[in-house]
């Protein structure tokens, strides 16, 4: 259930989890608003540190500025800056509200835009957008500030965008982990999950060996070490790749056919000879949906069967999950979603588990074909399909073993939730490509051989910190370096950040201008005389996508679409003796069926009615289709 937020009194820097506060409560100071604490404390019982170093990144600004510029990463409390800034100054359009809190009790903002003088949200076609589910994937989250500040300064300018907010319902939500960003943002772990302590390794402790920052530099690259005794040359797996002119980078090979072995930077605090294997949380927002949801890594007691890393210990564990999948189901107006993550360039959707042909209606998957190009069109990504196969195989080949790569399962994901469940077009895209822009060496391949040319030649080497020598506590003499995990590997450079952020929402916004959008007519009255008389009203989808998937029919999300009269209840009160008797159709409940109104179509309703009052008789015929809209159109019978 949506909580309102009231924009006057409410001091986002100060405190912003009083939004949800219960009464007599003592209102929480999250670390991020201390401006005294030194460290960045996560909750949480662990076996591991849950306090760290609180760092500054250059690439990203943590106090608002005078105005927005996308030449910056911004954390949460600046977006939210923002999100209140914009609720004040376009209230005819938009209402800004707390739709669920974090596990730490963060509120997690959502906006919806359309211009209430043309009707309420849910009585017109939506599209829901959001991003940062994934806690460092933060070019997501600009992706949708960019786009929500692009409506609001071009309504009323720009006759697309007016009429899609004259005409529909965006809902927008830019932070759907606010507890795992802002511990990326404001500290050198590079997390992915929320921060729910989470035995990744399965040793029996929960979150007992994240990274250390050894060099101090508020970063966590990688550590290579040259193999020199037996035993570590039996594991070594990695060699300085011989086609690179630098030497600076690893290329993986097979183990016992290397020079190297490589870990992430810190120490392997449980001994079990992994570095940072169990760090601050691990479990997957994106895999916590209920379609086709499997167990977790040892949830399957037969040890045949399949599970998902991350999974939760149950579908919508995690109150993240939950606050998006219960909202969108009490808003089946929804046809478009696009939740977004990053770092492989891709529009991803569904299927997840099984072939497109086998599990998707031929109908449908044109539809989503047609999408696919329509975000090509403003993308360029090298790849847009679906997650088993086409994001599977992306690569036909391990490079490493020249295996022939095949299908395979994700589940618990959220396209799958999209169409399976909800019956809508629904995508999970992936922003950015750790700087591999193009085929360097024509090997039909993205990958950090492209990525580390184009650093050198485009971005003057910042992505990547040469190898310098270190003491390690445990390894002994190593060398530290790598591509920059946080703002090149996982997100741009800030200078990419704007182009990578607008051209997906281009893409999202193209995507909601081709809602189903129905044309209706004025009612239509016929005298047919001795009293009867036919009301008809006519309609016609405009829209590019029709008001119901065959998917959305097979698990009824949708109704069809329903025209249905309505007149004062002393009108028809009597039956045979009432003023206004509705003849047509014979229905005991006097609404006639319409179907589903399909991309182009055209389509009527026609009551008989019979009018026993020498007086005026005034009534409304009313169009509703679940993800059309409602429509009401008033009529006088003389």
């Amino acid at each position: 259930m949506k909580k309102i937020i009231t924009i006057s009194g409410f001091a986002l820097i100060a405190g912003l989890g009083q939004a949800q506060v219960k009464p007599f409560q003592k209102e929480p100071v999250f670390p991020e608003n201390n401006s005294k604490a030194k460290f960045y404390t996560v909750s949480g019982e662990r076996h591991g540190p849950s306090f760290f170093k609180k760092e500054v990144f250059p690439e990203v600004e943590y106090t608002p500025g005078e105005s927005l510029e996308f030449n910056k990463y911004h954390t949460v409390n600046v977006m939210y800056h923002w999100y209140e800034t914009w609720a004040k100054q376009f209230p005819e359009i938009v209402d800004l509200y707390v739709i669920g809190e974090s596990l730490e009790g963060r509120p997690i903002y959502q906006m919806t835009i359309t211009n209430k003088k043309t009707g309420k949200e849910t009585d017109k076609p939506a599209a829901y957008f959001e991003g940062g589910r994934h806690s460092g994937e933060i070019t997501s989250s600009e992706s949708i500030l960019w786009l929500t500040q692009h409506i609001l300064d071009n309504y009323g300018k720009d006759p697309e965008i007016t009429h899609l907010v004259d005409t529909k319902t965006i809902y927008l939500r830019p932070q759907n982990n606010p507890d795992g960003s802002n511990l990326y943002l404001y500290t050198a772990q590079a997390n992915r999950s929320t921060v729910r302590p989470h035995d990744n390794d399965r040793d029996g402790l929960l979150d007992e060996d994240p990274g250390e920052d050894l060099d101090g530099d508020g970063i966590l690259y990688q550590i290579r070490k040259k193999a020199e005794t037996e035993e570590d040359k039996k594991k070594a797996n990695f060699i300085v790749d011989p086609d690179h002119p630098s030497g600076k980078l690893m290329k993986r090979v097979q183990a016992g056919k290397g020079e190297y072995l490589m870990y992430s930077e810190g120490i392997d605090n449980d001994g079990d000879g992994s570095f940072n294997e169990d760090g601050i949380g691990g479990l997957d927002l994106h895999r916590n949906y209920p379609e086709n949801w499997r167990p977790d890594i040892g949830g399957d007691l037969t040890g045949r069967g399949y599970t998902q890393y991350g999974a939760g210990e149950y579908p919508l564990s995690e109150p993240e999950s939950k606050a998006t999948v219960l909202w969108v189901l009490s808003h089946p107006n929804i046809s478009v979603v696009n939740s977004m993550d990053t770092r492989v360039p891709m529009h991803l959707r569904a299927p997840s588990t099984s072939k497109a042909e086998e599990s998707m209606y031929p109908s449908d998957l044109e539809i989503y074909k047609e999408m696919d190009e329509l975000g090509l069109s403003f993308t360029a990504y090298p790849w847009a399909g679906d997650v088993y196969e086409t994001y599977a195989t992306r690569y036909k080949v391990n490079r490493m073993t020249g295996d022939p790569l095949k299908p395979s399962p994700l589940f618990g994901h959220g396209p799958d939730f999209g169409y399976f469940y909800f019956g809508s077009v629904w995508y999970g895209d992936e922003l950015w490509n750790n700087g591999a822009m193009k085929d360097y060496n024509g090997d039909g391949i993205y990958d950090d051989y492209d990525a580390l040319m184009w650093d050198e030649e485009e971005n003057g080497g910042k992505g990547f910190k040469s190898w310098t020598p270190l003491t390690h506590p445990q390894l002994g003499e190593v060398e530290i370096g790598g591509f920059h995990p946080k703002f090149f590997g996982q997100n741009g450079p800030t200078w990419q950040l704007e182009n990578w952020a607008k051209k997906q929402a281009q893409f999202n916004l193209a995507m909601a201008k081709r809602l189903p959008e129905l044309k209706v007519g004025e009612a239509v009255v016929k005298e047919l005389g001795k009293g009867e008389y036919e009301v008809s009203l006519s309609w016609e989808n405009v829209g590019g996508l029709p008001v119901a998937l065959e998917q959305a029919k097979l698990v009824k999300i949708v109704q069809e679409d329903r025209v249905s009269l309505n007149f004062a209840k002393e009108l028809t009160e009597g039956y045979e003796d009432a003023k206004v008797q509705i003849l047509s159709p014979e229905l005991n409940d006097k609404t006639i069926y319409a179907g589903y109104t399909g991309k182009g179509e055209k389509k009527s309703a026609t009551f008989k009615l019979k009018v026993n009052s020498e007086e005026p008789v005034k009534g409304k015929i009313r169009l509703s289709s679940t993800r059309g809209g409602f429509f009401e159109k008033e009529f006088t019978i003389n």
